[in-house]
């Protein structure tokens, strides 16, 4: 906070800069002037919060500099200091915006209480602004946010005192096109960094643009009035540049549709929201419409067998580095396809996390997977949210094997339901957990009390039962899923184990 002494007398210029310690007090002392004029000259520019000056001097007086000076700067304190104890000119001090009043024989903590009730004064007058700034943004968001969201055109307050100050009567109901703008800008770090940077943000772009603007959560809205200078979007993309290069920060933004009443308003507010969920999809930033999403009809939505298999495995080598390359690369897939969308992109990534709990479920032969709905980040966050759900899957189950007296016998029966659609030799399974075949065989019977054969047979009629009962496969198709080239075969293997031949056992499901 800045003062400024004015006094034609160089003895009470000197000595009130020197006899009290300003900046122990928390002002900063500018340079004295020796009249009003000059005083007057340097106030635009050094913009004194609090002004001690002299009431009679050569020219223009102390009670006309506080005039200029209420003219100039509305909010300075102006303290007149004088000789003359004289009501008449007290009063007239008064009239012109003076705050306070003191002879020049009062004791130097007679100004310094002048001084600091000054500063107080403007102090409170900030805190004033400050709050009446808050509550107004909070208000202002609020009322927008209802109109945005819930449609409720008696919030049109802030949209209408915007207009009105532009020169549209708010009653009308037909006005210049708007359209809603939603905006990110990100590079700052998170937490209290991401909300300054958001804040900055948007007090740019009230400046440059004629829009009504509010934060909500992770983004600013626009309500943007077009005009010449930002109906081809050619103003709109220089000011986000602008905020770009100033804030050095990254930019998205989604423009929705123009409207030309307040109530379609809400439709315009969608459409930016529907394009803004593209926003990882699309790229890190840029300027986009509902015209770059038009082609984008989704992508595939579920993981294919083979990539059941591939994380099957990999789960069961419980190598880290392998799930971490496999997830990066599939998330990589989707979000880099021109087709998805945001919600074929979630349901693929959850069924990648399901297909993993599947696979955990099918291992410890336990009931349902436990795989709760995720809702992903659609964009490079996902590949970290899908690793470490899959990681999370990857470890209980090696945990769960690892207190087991042969953890490998539980190891090759998991390799065994994941490879029920192939050729399972004795041999191939023993090789996978590095034993011996007839070792193996001897531990593997007296573990699961079945031998060999009898275990992979059992397995696959549990998973053919488990395929006719959830879909509507052909019988053969069925079949070689389970790993039988000859339907026949199949059909009385199991027929053995259920009492009922294939068909028989879907339609009495069906009943």
């Amino acid at each position: 906070m800045k003062i400024l002494i004015v006094d034609d007398e160089v003895i009470i210029r000197n000595g009130l800069c020197t006899v009290i310690d300003w900046k122990e007090l928390g002002l900063t002392l500018l340079p004295p002037a020796s009249s009003a004029e000059e005083a007057l000259a340097r106030i635009p520019v050094e913009k004194p919060n609090i002004l001690l000056t002299d009431i009679r001097m050569q020219g223009m007086d102390g009670i006309q500099l506080a005039h200029e000076v209420k003219r100039l700067l509305p909010d300075t304190e102006t303290v007149i200091l004088t000789g003359y104890d004289d009501f008449t000119y007290a009063q007239q001090a008064l009239r012109e915006g003076v705050t306070d009043y003191l002879l020049k024989t009062s004791r130097p903590e007679e100004i310094i209480k002048a001084a600091m009730k000054a500063k107080q004064r403007i102090m409170d007058k900030w805190e004033n602004a400050k709050q009446e700034t808050i509550q107004t943004a909070a208000l202002r968001s609020q009322l927008l946010d209802r109109l945005l969201i819930q449609g409720d055109e008696s919030s049109l307050a802030p949209v209408q005192a915007w207009f009105r100050k532009n020169g549209v009567q708010p009653g009308e109901s037909s006005l210049a096109p708007m359209r809603v703008l939603l905006l990110a800008a990100t590079g700052w770090g998170d937490g209290a960094l991401a909300g300054l940077l958001l804040g900055a943000a948007e007090n740019m772009l009230y400046e440059l643009l004629p829009a009504v603007t509010m934060v909500k959560a992770d983004r600013i809205v626009l309500v943007l009035r077009e005009e010449a200078r930002v109906s081809d979007c050619g103003g709109l993309e220089r000011a986000i540049d602008r905020v770009r290069q100033t804030l050095k920060c990254t930019v998205f933004a989604a423009l929705g549709r123009t409207v030309a009443s307040y109530g379609e308003l809400q439709a315009s507010y969608r459409e930016a929201g529907t394009v803004f969920a593209y926003r990882g999809l699309l790229g890190a930033e840029g300027l986009y419409t509902s015209a770059d999403i038009a082609d984008r009809c989704g992508g595939r939505t579920v993981c294919s067998q083979k990539e059941e298999s591939e994380l099957a495995a990999i789960l069961m080598s419980n190598n880290g580095a392998d799930l971490r390359h496999w997830v990066n690369r599939k998330v990589r897939e989707q979000l880099e396809d021109p087709v998805t969308t945001p919600s074929s992109v979630q349901a693929f990534l959850q069924s990648m996390v399901i297909a993993g709990h599947r696979w955990l479920e099918r291992s410890q032969g336990g009931g349902k997977p436990e795989a709760a709905l995720h809702t992903f980040e659609v964009d490079s966050r996902a590949e970290d949210e899908v690793f470490k759900l899959l990681s999370s899957v990857m470890v209980a189950f090696h945990e769960a094997i690892a207190d087991k007296p042969y953890a490998y016998i539980q190891k090759s029966i998991a390799y065994i339901k994941e490879h029920l659609d192939q050729s399972l030799s004795l041999q191939q399974v023993a090789k996978f957990v590095h034993l011996n075949p007839n070792h193996f065989s001897e531990v593997f019977k007296r573990e699961t009390g079945l031998n060999y054969i009898e275990f992979v047979t059992r397995e696959r009629m549990r998973r053919a039962a488990e395929i006719l009962q959830e879909s509507q496969a052909k019988i053969s198709e069925v079949a070689g899923r389970v790993g039988y080239e000859d339907i026949k075969y199949f059909s009385q293997q199991f027929k053995k184990h259920t009492g009922q031949t294939p068909s028989e056992f879907r339609q009495s499901v069906k009943d």
